[in-house]
């Protein structure tokens, strides 16, 4: 029977069998969506992606979890286009990928790559109080406010609010003590019940030192569970950071979010904000990419 070339990097480390796991399959342009989906099932990995022809940018990513296709993920993009220069498929250096979130510019490096995200977006405060049970945390656990003293509780500091918030993909931010991050039991039905309705993905909870600019995160998409690294997240953060006043205005600030030790798959990923005028005008997330395994896969 015809079969698809694949390959399987990851994404967001700089050792195989770290960060997040990516099948890339190749030459996939004439299958249909439910084949597509058909082949994401298989790998049961939380993506994968499909590049194609495109008329508009270098290349067309389509983005596959094993139940329903993304209009944009950022290890998918990450690693797709680190493996398309490596294969010679592309160049080096500033290419665009065409996606459902637009074309967006894309770096790539001979280690790894960085994508810069959509068109940002940011909601209001939300109520903690109801965000701590599905993840198993109470109100002690708390990141005070960025003006706040040391602790989150009726006689110290107001705490920082989660807010929804995005730039490509939109996850519900929770931020805590970073202390309180690995004591983290995620409720994935409620998770789904409470952010999902809120035009989430996920929730992200996390970290955040401001000397550092540090943030330790773990992130919960119903349908997937507990993700390794999510490049989406990452930049939503620094839409979070900027709309919560946790990044100064008129710079660009980079920072660094650390995820997935919890689940063993250790994952790095650098993110930028630039903040103008109180307004977030881009972002930014990159990493290293390891390359696993290659192979070819049945075309249904």
């Amino acid at each position: 029977m015809p079969t698809l070339a694949y390959h399987v990097v990851d994404v967001f480390t700089d050792r195989p069998f770290a960060g997040n796991p990516l099948a890339v399959v190749l030459g996939a342009d004439g299958l249909p969506a439910d084949a597509l989906q058909a082949i994401a099932r298989e790998f049961h990995l939380s993506e994968t992606a499909f590049p194609m022809q495109s008329s508009v940018a270098d290349y067309r990513l389509r983005i596959f979890t094993p139940v329903v296709e993304l209009p944009f993920a950022g290890h998918p993009s990450v690693g797709s286009a680190w493996l398309l220069a490596r294969l010679g498929k592309i160049g080096r250096g500033l290419v665009h990928q065409e996606c459902g979130a637009g074309v967006l510019p894309v770096d790539v490096t001979g280690v790894g790559a960085t994508l810069t995200g959509g068109d940002p977006s940011a909601g209001p405060p939300l109520d903690p109080l109801p965000l701590l049970p599905l993840v198993g945390l109470d109100a002690g656990a708390l990141l005070p406010a960025p003006d706040g003293g040391a602790a989150a509780d009726p006689a110290g500091s107001s705490p920082a609010a989660p807010r929804v918030a995005g730039a490509g993909m939109r996850f519900v931010f929770l931020p805590v003590l970073p202390r309180a991050v690995p004591a983290v039991t995620a409720d994935m039905e409620r998770i789904a019940a409470s952010v999902q309705p809120l035009g989430a993905l996920g929730v992200s909870v996390f970290g955040w030192d401001p000397v550092s600019r540090l943030a330790h995160s773990r992130v919960f998409v119903p349908g997937i569970g507990e993700d390794p690294a999510t490049g989406s997240a990452a930049i939503g953060l620094g839409v979070y950071l900027a709309a919560a006043g946790m990044v100064p205005d008129g710079a660009t600030t980079p920072y660094t979010v650390r995820q997935g030790a919890e689940i063993r798959r250790p994952s790095v990923l650098y993110g930028t904000v630039t903040r103008t005028a109180g307004a977030v005008t881009r972002t930014t997330v990159g990493g290293e990419v390891a390359h696993v395994a290659t192979g070819e896969i049945t075309r249904p």
